[in-house]
């Protein structure tokens, strides 16, 4: 799915709020970098969602838990509009495990809501097991 906003400029201000997008989220998204911690995957996650980036959230998934109809449920998603990510904690649990939870505000049809989540994180490297050189993937959450 291509995208259905256009993607901040270098210097414009990231949607997940930590700075310019061009030094923030950017890199990972454009695929120049891989986030080094799990807080770093979240917020890029959510910037993703905000510019409807389907095929950086599908990367960024653990293979066992990633939607097959995500592309679908995407599709739905022009009608979500993204207000705001207020990272509450980050826990690294071990070497290739950590958590975050977060608030993400968000409107649809012009009522406000808000996603209270504490996701889960795991390291994988490119044979799929788990290894502190490997790279964050999303593995779950549990809303609150």
């Amino acid at each position: 799915m291509t995208r259905a906003v256009p993607a901040p400029t270098p210097t414009g201000a990231c949607p997940c709020g930590a700075g310019a997008y061009g030094r923030c989220c950017g890199p990972f998204h454009a695929g120049d970098a891989v986030p080094a911690t799990a807080e770093q995957l979240m917020r890029s996650r959510y910037s993703a969602y905000v510019l409807h980036d389907t095929a950086y959230l599908r990367r960024t998934w653990h293979p066992s838990t990633c939607p097959t109809d995500l592309e679908r449920s995407e599709a739905d998603a022009p009608a979500t509009r993204w207000l705001g990510l207020d990272v509450k904690r980050h826990a690294q649990q071990d070497p290739t495990h950590a958590t975050v939870e977060f608030v993400a505000r968000y409107k649809v049809g012009g009522r406000a809501h808000r996603l209270h989540e504490t996701s889960r994180f795991v390291r994988l490297d490119a044979s799929g097991a788990e290894s502190p050189q490997g790279r964050w993937l999303y593995v779950d959450g549990d809303l609150t």
